[in-house]
């Protein structure tokens, strides 16, 4: 079965049963042998087959690892050039709909760029988005419960792993879309790294014990520049939102003054999600361009 035809399959057969219960649907899966990095979770939306990108794997080793994490076996989509050595790394932070296809393919892209791209399971403690068909749901009992710190931790483990299959974390990056685009704000104030690109990530929110902190509170503790990616017509997002973080970020580390944001004035949230609706080709390849500037110009490529 072509690898295209199980994304399709895993779709209509998730789709059709999208009242069932997550371990009966991550059974279907498993029966479909089916891991990260195929279809798409039911809560995102209809599928745009005609708009969604299929990178191909040939010349790449690319699938699902596992990744220690103080003994928890932590699942990961990587992808990267076949048999080379100290690649620059690329920590790709997924939207709350986990690591499915479109994940996984954007980590064939940055492969194809000449980068091992990982990315990790960050939802897997608190449940299976695949498995979930409301929005509503999905947010309230996956990723509300999801704790930064557990995110915090499970990416510097994948860093530590990249650093043993070929990978020069030396020449460390991350890059998210939505929620990962909060999660790369926070990790460049958290790691060393050499640069951070966030696309459309929230800036400012409500805060409690599990997150509590925003982009917008950490701009004094920003370690690396993080290139904004955000839409002029994001209901989520609004630009008052990204005019408070960029007067904050005038006033934070050095790391904090050098990042920047580019406002693309018809995009709407998600326009680089090529398989929903919201996607923006114009927008999604430009940001793209721009996100491997980003990269080469703060020494990460």
């Amino acid at each position: 079965m072509k690898y295209e035809d199980i994304a399709q399959d895993m779709q209509g057969l998730l789709g059709a049963r999208a009242d069932a219960q997550p371990s009966r649907r991550t059974a279907l899966r498993a029966a479909l042998g089916a891991g990260l990095g195929v279809g798409y979770a039911c809560a995102a939306g209809p599928v745009m087959a005609q708009t969604a990108i299929k990178t191909p794997v040939d010349g790449l080793t690319a699938g699902e690892v596992s990744i220690d994490v103080k003994g928890f076996k932590l699942p990961a989509y990587r992808a990267m050039p076949a048999g080379r050595q100290n690649l620059p790394v690329v920590l790709v932070i997924s939207e709350i709909f986990g690591v499915h296809e479109y994940i996984a393919d954007t980590c064939r892209r940055l492969a194809r760029a000449g980068y091992l791209a990982i990315a990790p399971d960050l939802f897997v403690r608190q449940g299976d988005p695949m498995a979930y068909a409301e929005m509503a749901k999905l947010m309230s009992e996956v990723i509300a419960k999801v704790p930064d710190a557990q995110a915090m931790g499970d990416l510097d483990a994948a860093v530590q792993w990249a650093g043993t299959q070929g990978g020069d974390v030396k020449k460390l990056a991350i890059t998210g879309f939505c929620w990962g685009g909060r999660i790369t704000w926070l990790y460049a104030a958290h790691a060393p790294l050499k640069a951070g690109v966030a696309w459309y990530g929230r800036l400012q929110g409500n805060k409690n014990d599990l997150q509590p902190s925003y982009p917008l509170d950490l701009v004094g503790q920003l370690k690396a520049p993080v290139l904004g990616l955000y839409g002029g017509k994001d209901t989520g997002i609004p630009l008052e939102s990204v005019e408070a973080m960029k007067a904050a970020l005038k006033t934070g580390s050095a790391a904090a003054r050098a990042s920047e944001f580019v406002i693309f004035p018809e995009a709407p949230h998600a326009f680089h999600a090529d398989y929903r609706p919201s996607y923006r080709e114009h927008a999604a390849q430009d940001g793209w361009t721009r996100m491997l500037t980003w990269f080469n110009q703060h020494g990460v490529a």
